[in-house]
Order: structure tokens, then C-alpha cells, then sequence
């Protein structure tokens, strides 16, 4: 399918983080943008008030590597699946879109994986005092395989009593330990859920 370029050779573009789903920022390209994007794997726009092509993160560091180029069913718009370095907002916040107009309501989704194991992973390079996380890097590999090995009793436990509260809180605390042992052996989410993708 072509790009339908406007009558200013322009077509708008959509950035979102390939691992979390998240929208990032929405801008513009023309044809030289959109081929430099191919060409480099990294996201390039067109600037309509400096009239410009610029590169995503060039002044600022904040690059978008490009995972997918896609274009929408009628060929107008562009969605591009990056890996988001930093924030994508010259404001500083990781997403553009951090106006809120309404929440109807706060839906909870795998993104919140990659929001724990990133800051489980601040915490092994910032340690804070009093942090149980920091604690478990500092007893190391044994006390944290102790913890694994005692939470995953306690879901089996949880498992053979009625109803999924008791379940959904053992189920939790198993994941945040095992995605600190992943974080002590350097072991990323999108290498697990390569794994798991493998396996379909």
C-alpha cells in the first residue's frame, strides 16, 4: 500500500512503546522523513514550524528505535512501534499525552510488568534505604531463590482455598520476586516474552 501524502506532502504519525502499548506522541512526516526512518531504524519527522526534517531525540538523546512501521487501511497514517529512550515529550514527560480530559475508569494491564521490573531495576543501581527490593539485592542470589521458593508454596497453598483473593495476592507477591531474581540475572521481559512467543 502507498502513503496518501496530504496536499502539503505531509501524512501525521503515531509513536507508541513497543513493550508497554503505550501512546507516546503523535507528529508529522514527508516522504524524505518517512524514508530516513526506513533507512536508519530510527524515527524521523518533519517539522512544520521550523520546516525541517529532524530526527526524534537528536538535541536531546531521547531516540525512538523503530521495532514496526505500519500504515492504517486507508494508507493516511503511520503508526510506528519504537523503543522510547527517555521521554518523548519535549516537556520532559514520557508520553505527550498527560493531559487527562476524563477517566472513566483505571484499567491495569501487562504494562505494569515492565513499570516494576524497570524500577525494581533503578533500585538495584540507586539503592534506597529501607527498600525491602534493595535489601534482597544485597543479601543476594540465595535469599532471593529462598524467597521464590516460599512464595511459590504459599500460591499452591492459596490455590486449594475457595474464591481468588487470597490467590491473587500470593500470585503477586511471586511475581515481584521473580522479577527481581530476572533483574539479579539480567534476564529482560522482552527476552521472557520472546520465550513465550516462541512457544505459541
Amino acid at each position: 500500500m502507498e502513503i496518501k501524502f496530504d496536499e502539503k506532502g505531509l501524512v501525521p504519525a503515531i509513536a507508541q512503546e513497543a513493550r508497554t502499548g503505550a501512546v507516546l506522541m503523535q507528529a508529522y512526516m514527508n516522504k524524505e522523513a518517512f524514508d530516513k526512518t526506513l533507512e536508519t531504524g530510527y524515527a524521523h519527522y518533519y517539522s512544520r514550524s521550523r520546516q525541517k526534517l529532524w530526527k526524534k531525540g537528536e538535541t536531546s538523546g531521547n531516540v525512538q528505535k523503530i521495532v514496526s512501521v505500519s500504515l492504517d487501511c486507508d494508507g493516511d497514517c503511520v503508526l510506528l512501534k519504537v523503543e522510547q529512550t527517555g521521554g518523548a515529550c519535549h516537556t520532559g514527560e514520557y508520553s505527550c499525552f498527560f493531559n487527562m480530559v476524563q477517566e472513566n475508569a483505571k484499567i491495569a494491564n501487562a504494562s505494569m510488568l515492565y513499570e516494576l521490573y524497570d524500577l525494581i531495576a533503578d533500585r538495584k543501581v540507586n539503592p534506597k534505604e529501607g527498600s525491602y527490593t534493595n535489601y534482597l539485592f544485597e543479601k543476594g542470589i540465595d535469599k532471593i531463590l529462598k524467597k521464590i521458593g516460599e512464595e511459590s508454596a504459599e500460591v499452591i497453598i492459596a490455590s486449594k482455598n475457595p474464591g481468588t483473593s487470597e490467590l491473587r495476592y500470593e500470585a503477586a507477591d511471586l511475581i515481584y520476586h521473580l522479577l527481581v531474581l530476572m533483574n539479579e540475572k539480567g534476564l529482560t521481559l522482552t527476552e521472557l516474552f520472546g520465550e513465550l512467543q516462541g512457544r505459541r
